[in-house]
C-alpha cells in the first residue's frame, strides 16, 4: 500500500508530459492557422470563378473537336468498307472486310466537287445527244470541267439481260467515241429504277471521292453553274439531301402509273408519301451516298425511285433541303410548266421552227430567240422578266431549239432560267 506513481511509457517519458506535450501542439497549431490562413479577397475569388469558367468552356470545345474528328474518321471508315465491297467485284455476296485492294482503290480515288450521274436507257441515244449538243460539254471540255472544276458527269446505264448483245455493243461503241459513260454491274428495266439508283450511287462513291453525287433523268435540261452554287452554300454540312421535296399520294389502284404496289404499309386509303425529292433531279452529301454503299444489301426498294431514295433516310440525322429551283417542269405530254393546251405548245413549236430556219446570222439569231422566249410566255411558260435580254435566256432558247430539232420534243428543263451561265461553255 503505498502512493501510486505516474506510469512512464517504453521509452521512459512520464504520460504526465505526453498530455502537456499534446495540448502544447494543440495550441501552436491554432496559432498557425490564424497567422498564415487569411481569408480569401471576394475579388480574387471572382476572377478564379471567371477562370474556372473560361476553362470549363474551352474544355467544351476541345471535346466537341474530338466529337467532330471522330466522326469523320467514322465515316472515312465506312467509305473504306464501301471500297472494299466495290474491289470485290460489286457483286450481292461482298464482303465486308476492308481488303487491301479496297484500301488502294480508296487512296485512288479522285477529289472532286460533285458527281451527276444521268439515268439513261438504251433507247435514249436521242436525249443524249440532245445533252451533248446543248449543256454537257464533250471531249477536252469534258476533261476540262473535270480538272478545273471537279465536276464528273456520266451518262449511267447497266448491261442488258443477255450480256454481250446488240444492246450492249451499241453503248460500247457510243461509249467509245464519248468517253462520258458510267458502266453499272446492272441489268437494265424500268422496274428496276431503285436497283439501279443503288448501284450508281455505290460505283460512284467507290471511284470518286465527292462531296455531293446528283443523280439526273436524261430528259432533264440543267444548268451547271448554278448546281454548282447551289450546293456551295451546303458544302459545310455533314448530311443534306437537296430537291425539290414533294409528298404526293400513294397509288394503290392497279393499272394507273407510279402504282405503289405496297400501298398498304402507308396506312389508310388517301394517305400521302413521307416528304421526299422528285426524281428528276436531286443531290445527296457524301456521308449519305456512303450509308447507301454500305448499307444497300438491306435498304428495302419500292416501286418508285425518288420514294425508295426518301425511305432509305427516315430515321437518319439527315438534314432535307427543299430547293424550288430544282423543281422542273414535269407536266404530260409535251408542256414544260403549267400544262396549257397541246395547241399552244404546238404553235410554239413552229415559232421554234421560225427561229432555226431564220437563225444563220447572230443578228437573225439573237432577234428569234427573242421571240422564241415572248412566245414562251405567251404559252404559259413561266420566264424572269429579267432574263429576256440576257445571255442566259438565249442559252435557254438554244437549249430548247437544239432539243425540240433533235428530238421532237420539249425537255423538262431545271436551274436554266433565272441567272448564271452554264459552266464549261
Amino acid at each position: 500500500m503505498g502512493v501510486s506513481r505516474p506510469q512512464k511509457a517504453a521509452n521512459g517519458v512520464s504520460t504526465r508530459w505526453v498530455y502537456v506535450f499534446c495540448i502544447a501542439s494543440f495550441f501552436l497549431g491554432v496559432v498557425v492557422i490564424n497567422r498564415f490562413w487569411a481569408i480569401p479577397d471576394p475579388l480574387d475569388r471572382d476572377k478564379e470563378a471567371s477562370f474556372q469558367t473560361g476553362d470549363i468552356l474551352s474544355q467544351v470545345s476541345q471535346t466537341h473537336d474530338v466529337i467532330m474528328t471522330l466522326d469523320k474518321t467514322i465515316s472515312s471508315l465506312e467509305m473504306q468498307l464501301a471500297a472494299a465491297r466495290a474491289a470485290k467485284g460489286d457483286t450481292e455476296e461482298a464482303s465486308p472486310i476492308v481488303t487491301k485492294l479496297g484500301t488502294e482503290n480508296l487512296k485512288a480515288r479522285r477529289k472532286v466537287f460533285f458527281v451527276m450521274g444521268i439515268i439513261t436507257a438504251f433507247s435514249s441515244r436521242k436525249r443524249r445527244d440532245s445533252i451533248r449538243e446543248t449543256w454537257m460539254p464533250k471531249g477536252d471540255g469534258l476533261l476540262k470541267l473535270e480538272n478545273e472544276k471537279g465536276i464528273i458527269m456520266r451518262f449511267v446505264i447497266g448491261h442488258s439481260a443477255t450480256a454481250g448483245g446488240v444492246l450492249d455493243r451499241a453503248i460500247d461503241a457510243e461509249d467509245e467515241q464519248h468517253k462520258d459513260f458510267l458502266r453499272l454491274n446492272h441489268i437494265e428495266g424500268y422496274h428496276e429504277l431503285s436497283s439501279k439508283t443503288q448501284i450508281y450511287f455505290s460505283t460512284a462513291v467507290a471511284k470518286w471521292d465527292a462531296d455531293f453525287y446528283i443523280k439526273v433523268d436524261d430528259d432533264v435540261h440543267v444548268n451547271l453553274g448554278m448546281v454548282g452554287s447551289t450546293l456551295a452554300r451546303h458544302r459545310s454540312k455533314p448530311r443534306v439531301y437537296i430537291g425539290c421535296m414533294k409528298s404526293g399520294p400513294v397509288l394503290g389502284q392497279k393499272g394507273v402509273k407510279y402504282h405503289e404496289p405496297e400501298y398498304w404499309k402507308f396506312g389508310e386509303e388517301g394517305n400521302k408519301y413521307f416528304r421526299h425529292a422528285t426524281g428528276q433531279i436531286y443531290a445527296i452529301s457524301k456521308d449519305l451516298a456512303t450509308y447507301i454503299s454500305v448499307n444497300r444489301h438491306i435498304l428495302h426498294r419500292y416501286a418508285n425511285e425518288d420514294v425508295s431514295l426518301g425511305s432509305w433516310f427516315i430515321g437518319l440525322d439527315v438534314e432535307h433541303i427543299d430547293d424550288r429551283s430544282l423543281c422542273c417542269g414535269t407536266a404530260p405530254g409535251m408542256t414544260i410548266v403549267s400544262g396549257r393546251l397541246k395547241q399552244e405548245i404546238l404553235v410554239l413549236r413552229h415559232l421554234i421552227g421560225a427561229a432555226v430556219a431564220y437563225a444563220s446570222q447572230w443578228s437573225e439569231w439573237e432577234r428569234y430567240t427573242s421571240g422564241v422566249v415572248r412566245a414562251m410566255k405567251q404559252s404559259g411558260i413561266q420566264v424572269s422578266e429579267t432574263c429576256l435580254p440576257s445571255s442566259g435566256c438565249k442559252i435557254f432558247a438554244y437549249v430548247m431549239i437544239k432539243t425540240v430539232v433533235k428530238e421532237q420534243k420539249l425537255p423538262d428543263f431545271c436551274l436554266l432560267m433565272p441567272r448564271g451561265q452554264i459552266v464549261g461553255t
